[in-house]
């Protein structure tokens, strides 16, 4: 259980994060007058984060609207029933802020990066597939997939301080496991080998960054703070702090500092 130390933390980061997104929407809606009806419904005009961003990734994965009332009441359920969902979304916009430097201030991943959305999305799906709602839970991958290019199993476990850079591509089979702060570019698959049931899918430790196209194939582990090159197939296990390319991917040397997904640097 938390102490009231880290609890008031938590708190006010929520509170830092959302002060800050509401001013940078004040700011932006005032400069640009084509966005302020944007910027109010996600924003300006709600209370909380929860409640902002769970109206934005409705929409987002609704865009006809017709399920809209359905998949806002099934989103709202989730953060009710695990409201830590909330506090990864969160860690996720400080990954993002930190390590891609194309994104300027929180609005622009709160807002706009289907990278967020999906990791988001998939954060709530999972809990409705730990709740035993997983025809519900596989509905919302479904919306995902279709509607932001991501397809994450339900089932597939996700760590903290997950960048999913530009996204488009992106999957991850149902018995992935991705641990804290690791990085993905676009096109990246945590997959099977074959049509075997299990435990079949790729552990990505902590620290991990993955380059855009690379495979990972099979119930593998890739360990803390390696570093996988783009375009690469990852047939076998990965050692801690080392790199690896080609296909099939081998080792051509140990990284130059202990968590490359914080530091974005893809040279080999």
């Amino acid at each position: 259980m938390a102490d009231a130390r880290s609890i008031a933390l938590v708190c006010a980061n929520e509170a830092s994060l959302w002060a800050e997104l509401q001013a940078r929407a004040a700011i932006v809606a005032k400069a640009e007058p084509a966005l302020a009806p944007m910027l109010q419904r996600y924003v300006l005009d709600r209370t909380s984060f929860g409640e902002g961003i769970i109206q934005r990734l409705a929409e987002r994965i609704t865009p006809t609207g017709q399920d809209l009332p359905v998949i806002l009441r099934v989103l709202g359920e989730a953060v009710a029933s695990d409201p830590e969902v909330l506090s990864q979304m969160r860690a996720d916009i400080r990954a993002t802020l930190e390590r891609d430097p194309a994104t300027e201030h929180a609005l622009i991943p709160y807002l706009w990066y289907k990278g967020f959305h999906a990791i988001s999305a998939h954060r709530l799906a999972h809990v409705l597939w730990k709740a035993g709602r997983k025809e519900l839970a596989i509905h919302l991958q479904s919306l995902v997939s279709e509607h932001l290019g991501v397809d994450i199993h339900p089932a597939a476990r996700f760590g903290v301080g997950i960048l999913l850079d530009h996204a488009t591509g992106f999957v991850a089979g149902e018995t992935s496991v991705v641990a804290d702060n690791v990085s993905f570019l676009h096109e990246v698959t945590l997959g099977g080998t074959g049509k075997a049931r299990g435990d079949r899918h790729p552990k990505i430790r902590s620290g991990v960054l993955v380059g855009a196209g690379a495979k990972i194939l099979g119930n593998i582990t890739i360990g803390e703070g390696a570093k996988i090159g783009a375009g690469s197939v990852v047939l076998k296990d990965v050692a801690p702090h080392t790199s690896v390319a080609g296909v099939p991917a081998v080792m051509i040397g140990q990284t130059t500092v202990d968590a490359p997904a914080l530091d974005m640097d893809h040279s080999l």
